[in-house]
């Protein structure tokens, strides 16, 4: 098993306290509003109070650190919760809380399936019984803006144990709900919804990506992506899809919502490239939400050792 440095795990007795959270155009249209809502021009006052942990025991959030592996401070429960991009609900990230605040997440499941042995429907009981454990990861924006945020959640390679992909499945397909009432954003016909993303099956089965079910202790939130996302930290978070409904093994490699919508920008990989440059903008720096200033972007956002075998043979300079 790949030794995790950025892994906090929290013992499962504190965890499972916290379960009763969870059960109570084209591409240049596409690529536009990408570039409105990032911003190389972001607000120096988003998310100002963020280093500001003290918030925490007040509002009974729990971590185990407050910093991550390699020394970063957490970003507030605050700017995680009110600095989101779900374009499902809105292309502006200061109103997407208030878009979600009252979207239905429970009852919910996911459905497996596709190029399995064992296909099978979770409701939220059934993910709820994988062990849950905090994991510490750094989030980079493919515009330019990161967080440290601390999930709670299970190894994506769990669930696919318990399915058991056959020899054929090379790529995992994962897709969002669709639900035009709930998501007004999904009303728009910029994008093909619903949202779908795409690992390989070996990236997929690699330990740092994981469902994640809740943050700071909490049940994961609407704006966040509740009641389960994946999180890839060592991709740009476009790939990190929300609210997922749907996992497929197949044999393809899925097009992803952002492939389809502007190729030419987001490709399959996403890994972050620093020396690789957005069509549009640098990717060598960052601004870590809450900072001001900005500063170097790391290799696979800092998780270089534990995938960059991965990609052993790719051209890195693509954009992956």
């Amino acid at each position: 098993m790949v030794k995790i440095k950025s892994s906090e795990i929290t013992s499962e007795h504190i965890y499972m306290n916290r379960r009763k959270f969870m059960v109570g155009i084209g591409a240049l249209a596409a690529s536009t509003a990408v570039l409105s809502a990032c911003g190389p021009e972001l607000s120096s006052s988003a998310g100002a109070d963020e280093g500001d942990n003290g918030q925490a025991a007040a509002e009974g959030l729990t971590v185990s650190k407050e910093m991550d592996e390699l020394g970063d401070s957490l970003t507030s429960y605050s700017a995680i919760t009110n600095f989101n991009n779900y374009y499902e609900f809105t292309t502006s990230k200061e109103a997407v809380a208030r878009l979600a605040s009252g979207f239905v997440s429970s009852p919910w499941a996911v459905e497996v399936g596709g190029l399995v042995n064992n296909p099978k429907t979770y409701d939220l009981d059934d993910l709820m019984k994988f062990t849950q454990e905090e994991r510490i990861y750094r989030l980079r924006c493919v515009e330019g803006w990161s967080m440290v945020i601390p999930w709670n959640g299970f190894p994506l390679t769990k669930l696919l144990e318990e399915v058991e992909p056959t020899s054929e499945a090379k790529f995992v397909r994962f897709e969002t709900v669709l639900d035009t009432e709930q998501m007004p954003g999904q009303k728009s016909g910029w994008f093909p919804w619903p949202y779908v993303e795409g690992l390989r099956v070996d990236e997929a089965m690699n330990d740092l990506a994981i469902l994640a079910t809740g943050l700071y202790g909490k049940a994961l939130p609407p704006q966040d992506g509740a009641p389960i996302r994946l999180v890839v930290p060592w991709k740009y978070g476009f790939k990190s899809i929300k609210a997922i409904v749907k996992i497929d093994l197949v044999d393809t490699m899925p097009t992803s919502l952002w492939m389809a919508s502007a190729p030419n920008e987001y490709g399959f990989y996403a890994n972050v490239n620093p020396e690789v440059p957005h069509p549009r903008w640098s990717q060598s720096s960052e601004r870590r939400i809450g900072e001001f200033g900005r500063r170097e972007t790391l290799p696979f956002n800092g998780y270089g050792e534990e995938v960059a075998y991965l990609y052993d043979g790719l051209d890195l300079r693509e954009w992956y």
